[in-house]
């Protein structure tokens, strides 16, 4: 299957990493050599140097044998301007990064997708939603719903004086037989395990859980993981992302933001009219301490800079804030930042390379979300008629050892997989696997 990208920048690249380990033919354009031989020193991919809106470039690309066709430069008039083009040489599907939102409105994206765009994604977005669910559990380094709710899954770190520590998934299901529940990955270190019964968890480890909301009360409450509700919120930083976060909060939350560019932050007041926004650089203890930081439940760094999110997020957990949420941009920096105290790392490249994800798979998938920190993906999928997957009981299936199916959602009740769960034709499954196998995964669902 051929995937022919336009742009290699962040997104692409990831984007070239992500369809490369599954094993898709994929073209790269762009017109910076640099970038091009970059990506072609660590990839098995075609590259072509030239304007990604340019007929000879995509012609010269075979569109016409492209399934999908992915704009994600920076400019998004070109991006926009590409897929079209793409759509009229024939590719089959065109996707098209935006970074302004007046495109989503429905009569826009209709006249867009009139002209052959089907698909748009805005990465700042994407990001202020991931970031306004992680401020609803404090305790947990990540929480994520899947099937409208239905299903989470969260991960906490084990401490060296939990009960979990030293037993292995055998023993904690013993210990707990009343929560409904199941451990699906292992973080230990810089290695992610998909566990079977006699792994043992260790101090330190984090563990990823999916369980319905009952269960998740009941294991936050053994581990004593408070649940509060965030009031007070700082942001640093008024980017797109910082805005849109604060605009989603500021009916519900005290929203202070901090800019250091006065000309913005009087722009950024303009928009915002239910926050406190203050022209500062905020990256003093003092300073934060002044302003009330003591008494904030959640800090977000969303400057663009990504050591100095770090940074001033460590500097605000230091001063007693319960949840701190930083966005990474620089990829190099995310494995340092997750060995930090910070509560939660934001790359929004990389959500929108996990959102374009989803439109080349051929299974009914409704959602993939890619952890960085554990470089493993969660999909959910819908089990469609002749699903491979539902032939037999789990344990009988031969399932890749990579993964793990961990919730299912049957006529909208949720219950845990186990070795004897059978699937049946539009179950919701959640599956969580290490990268590079989502083809494998494919093949049992579609």
């Amino acid at each position: 299957m051929r995937i022919v990208i336009g742009g290699a920048g962040s997104v692409g690249t990831h984007l070239v990493k992500m369809f490369t380990e599954s094993n898709y033919d994929v073209v790269v354009i762009d017109n910076d050599k640099e970038q091009l031989q970059e990506i072609s020193s660590h990839f098995d991919v075609m590259t072509i140097f030239g304007s990604i809106s340019s007929h000879r470039i995509l012609k010269e690309a075979e569109i016409g044998k492209a399934k999908l066709f992915i704009a994600v430069s920076n400019a998004q008039e070109t991006n926009i301007l590409a897929s079209i083009i793409a759509k009229k040489l024939g590719a089959k599907q065109t996707i098209a990064r935006i970074d302004d939102s007046e495109y989503l409105i429905e009569q826009n994206k209709k006249m867009l997708t009139d002209l052959g765009l089907d698909s748009l994604v805005y990465p700042e977005i994407l990001a202020c939603e991931e970031i306004v669910s992680q401020l609803k559990q404090p305790g947990m380094i990540k929480d994520i719903h899947f099937t409208s709710g239905k299903l989470d899954l969260f991960a906490i770190r084990i401490s060296y004086s939990s009960e979990l520590a030293y037993k292995n998934l055998m023993e904690i299901d013993k210990l707990y037989p009343s929560i409904i529940a199941r451990i699906v990955a292992i973080k230990r270190e810089e290695t992610t395990i998909i566990p079977r019964g006699k792994d043992v968890v260790l101090p330190e480890d984090i563990l990823y859980i999916i369980t319905d909301l009952n269960g998740k009360e009941e294991i936050l409450s053994i581990m004593g993981i408070e649940i509060l509700d965030i009031k007070n919120v700082m942001i640093l930083g008024g980017s797109k992302i910082g805005v849109k976060v604060a605009k989603a909060l500021e009916k519900s939350c005290f929203v202070k933001l901090f800019e250091k560019s006065r000309e913005k932050s009087y722009e950024v007041a303009d928009i915002l009219k239910d926050t406190l926004v203050i022209h500062s650089e905020a990256r003093t203890a003092d300073f934060l301490l002044d302003e009330g930081i003591s008494k904030t439940d959640a800090f977000i760094a969303v400057t663009g800079n990504s050591e100095i999110n770090m940074l001033s997020c460590m500097l605000a957990k230091r001063l007693g804030v319960k949840k701190t949420i930083a966005e990474i941009e620089n990829t190099d920096y995310i494995d340092l930042a997750k060995r930090s105290e910070i509560d939660y790392i934001i790359n929004k490249k990389l959500i929108a390379a996990s959102n374009i994800f989803t439109h080349v798979m051929d299974a009914e998938v409704l959602s993939v979300k890619y952890f960085a920190e554990t470089k493993a993906q969660v999909f959910e999928f819908i089990v469609s008629e002749n699903s491979k997957v539902a032939k037999k009981p789990l344990k009988d299936l031969g399932f890749p050892e990579q993964a793990i199916i961990g919730g299912v959602v049957r006529d909208e009740k949720p219950f845990i997989a186990i070795g004897d769960t059978q699937l049946k034709i539009n179950d919701k499954v959640v599956v969580f696997s290490l990268s590079g196998i989502s083809n494998e995964l494919v093949k049992w669902f579609k």
